[in-house]
């Protein structure tokens, strides 16, 4: 699993926008920012339709105001869904990017098979990365949401 202090692996995440898809590669898309990413197990479940992705979109411009240049948002689904999902949540302040075949999750090492549910999925977490390197990373145990709510993220920023 990656650790604080390690720089973010290279990969592809992907984005609908209104003109169409784009692939991001990580470090290009990290580099010279901070950057608040959190992961989900999947769009539109619930905590994370009720709660994980809500409270972001709540706190962003406080979290913005820390000095963040950008929140991200990153699941194992494609960027279809992850832009259904954040229009549904009227996350415009937080980019929704997709990791179809979980490869950034599993460079990370932060995957977990859910089995029949929906298969290889990533773990609840939130990092603060600082120019392509994580300086904070919260993962949550198993059935916990404390360690990767916006507040908790919050609070490591003041």
């Amino acid at each position: 699993m990656i650790q604080k202090g390690q720089a973010i692996p290279n990969a592809t995440l992907s984005e609908l926008k209104d003109e169409g898809m784009v692939t991001h590669s990580t470090e290009t898309l990290f580099a010279n920012k901070r950057v608040v990413l959190f992961a989900v197990p999947g769009a539109f479940t619930p905590t994370c339709s009720e709660a994980h992705l809500p409270g972001y979109v709540v706190l962003a411009d406080q979290i913005k105001a820390t000095g963040i240049d950008m929140i991200a948002c990153v699941s194992v689904n494609d960027a279809f869904v992850m832009h259904a999902w954040g229009e549904a949540q009227n996350a415009s302040e937080i980019l929704m990017l997709g990791d179809g075949d979980a490869s950034f999750t599993k460079a990370l090492g932060l995957e977990m098979d859910t089995g029949n549910f929906g298969g290889v999925r990533s773990q609840r977490y939130a990092m603060i990365i600082d120019n392509g390197v994580v300086t904070e990373l919260n993962v949550e145990q198993p059935k916990q949401f404390e360690a990767s709510k916006a507040e908790t993220i919050l609070a490591a920023l003041k």
